[in-house]
């Protein structure tokens, strides 16, 4: 990954809906194996506009399954972005 979770936090807006892009993150497993998920984080910040959440809501379908994503998390604040959380949602995937 180019930008750590924290980076990427940071360039986040608190109040308004994005996904930043999809990016790459090296993740080791349990086992010691690597592997390298393409992870797609959107962001949904709580107290943005209604219309808002909706418009991204329904770019972002089309785009998940467009780009066949499949390791897609959303975060409601831009302090939940860390690294710890990210190992937690891949921890899923093993």
């Amino acid at each position: 990954m180019d930008i750590s979770p924290e980076e990427l936090k940071s360039e986040l807006p608190e109040r308004q809906p994005r996904y930043p892009s999809a990016v790459g993150y090296k993740y080791v497993h349990d086992d010691g194996r690597i592997s390298y998920p393409l992870c797609f984080i959107f962001s949904s910040p709580v107290g943005c506009k209604p219309e808002q959440q909706m418009m991204y809501a329904g770019s972002k379908n089309r785009l998940v399954q467009a780009a066949e994503l499949t390791k897609v998390f959303e975060i409601r604040t831009t302090e939940d972005l860390t690294e710890e959380w990210l190992r937690e949602r891949l921890a899923f995937f093993r």
